[in-house]
């Protein structure tokens, strides 16, 4: 079992510190360099190379620190990376009217999120562990929370709905991603045709070979998750 820290405090991400404090360092000399500029160091790098390449020396590099001053603000990567979520965060927009029409307001508000994570691809993998909603993620549910009002739902089951909603567009969007680098081997992606197109005539398998034969959908990957997500926000059950 972790030990816990000193009465009063929390193992692990702190969020009262983290959130409600930010500009308090946690520990030795006030650092020459700001917390954004850290966190947008951070986002750079994972922009560019993805989430496993941050890492504290090379974000402590990037802003020209020593390692040690930069744990004053991000005390180790799983901080650095609560920051970060909430960084990107602050893209999103917040406001605006609503046209009261809540199934296309949120579908509105998944199309944001999927062109959100697409610039910033790491986004998916961060998201499965973040745990504390940092200001700009917190206006961002707002907004979304607000888009469900009309639906009649309480509130808990709207917060149900908005974290099915960021799973399915997280999950959709690590599949595309993927799709993409495997387009970039046209070779596997023929051998893989071929291969389902024999398994679908060896009699075996004839749901796969009516799923096969079926006329095709448009497969871009814009009207793909149009598609997706269609069906899961008009499926939503309101009683």
């Amino acid at each position: 079992m972790a030990q816990e820290e000193e009465a009063g405090g929390v193992a692990g991400v702190d969020p009262e510190r983290l959130w409600l404090h930010p500009d308090e360092p946690r520990r030795g000399r006030k650092p020459s360099f700001s917390r954004d500029a850290i966190t947008g160091a951070a986002v750079a790098l994972a922009d560019a190379e993805g989430l496993d390449a941050v890492s504290m020396r090379r974000v402590a590099g990037a802003v020209g620190a020593g390692v040690m001053s930069l744990y004053s603000y991000a005390p180790d990567k799983e901080t650095l990376v609560e920051l970060m979520v909430d960084h990107v965060s602050a893209e999103l927009p917040t406001s605006g009217p609503l046209t009261g029409d809540w199934r296309a307001d949120l579908k509105a508000v998944a199309h944001l999120q999927r062109d959100h994570m697409l610039r910033h691809p790491w986004l998916p993998a961060a998201l499965s562990t973040h745990r504390t909603p940092g200001p700009h993620v917190l206006a961002f549910l707002e907004h979304a929370l607000a888009t469900l009002r009309p639906s009649g739902l309480d509130g808990a089951a709207r917060l149900e709905i908005f974290a099915q909603l960021t799973a399915f567009v997280a999950g959709h969007v690590r599949h595309e991603l993927a799709r993409s680098e495997a387009a970039r081997s046209p070779e596997r992606t023929a051998a893989e045709a071929r291969y389902l197109a024999t398994v679908a005539r060896d009699g075996h398998h004839p749901e796969l070979a009516e799923a096969l034969s079926a006329p095709r959908r448009p497969t871009d990957p814009e009207a793909t998750f149009s598609r997706f997500l269609n069906r899961l926000i008009d499926g939503l059950d309101t009683d």
